[in-house]
């Protein structure tokens, strides 16, 4: 269960992961040590997880973002996922139900270089590509629930 200044620190923290225990404190009223024991208390039970940054992937030369749906031909399933593994421009990927057993997000600066990620498997899945033209949402937290 979460009270309302863990809900209050973990949506600060998705705001601004480098936000100082300084402005945690002020923002949630709470002196610095005890949003330091809080914290401490949030990562003890797995709901902190990590402290990330968000990258601009256009800057780093990064133009084509696409999810790949991959579907593993007969015998290939971990092969197939081991390649994913192996494959850097793959960002994300998930293992799912349905037809396909992957989907996964890569970038790539080409098409060109999109077609060279895709055809190293095509011994092994099939595939099937969408570009992603824009994200009106990004990753966000889910519905906060718990004890007030």
């Amino acid at each position: 269960m979460l009270d309302h200044i863990d809900k209050k620190l973990i949506q600060l923290l998705a705001a601004d992961a480098r936000a100082s225990l300084k402005a945690l404190a002020q923002a949630s009223g709470l002196s610095a040590p005890s949003v330091t024991e809080r914290l401490k208390r949030l990562e003890e039970r797995g709901i902190l997880t990590a402290y990330t940054i968000d990258i601009d992937t256009h800057a780093l030369g990064y133009q084509i973002q696409a999810i790949v749906r991959i579907r593993p031909l007969p015998g290939q399933l971990h092969a197939v996922e081991r390649q994913i593994l192996a494959t850097p421009e793959f960002t994300e990927c998930d293992k799912v139900t349905g037809e396909d057993c992957y989907i996964a997000r890569l970038l790539v600066r080409t098409l060109p270089e999109l077609d060279l990620v895709l055809d190293r498997f095509a011994a092994s899945a099939q595939t099937n590509t969408a570009i992603i033209k824009s994200t009106p949402l990004k990753r966000r937290l889910p519905p906060l629930a718990g004890g007030e």
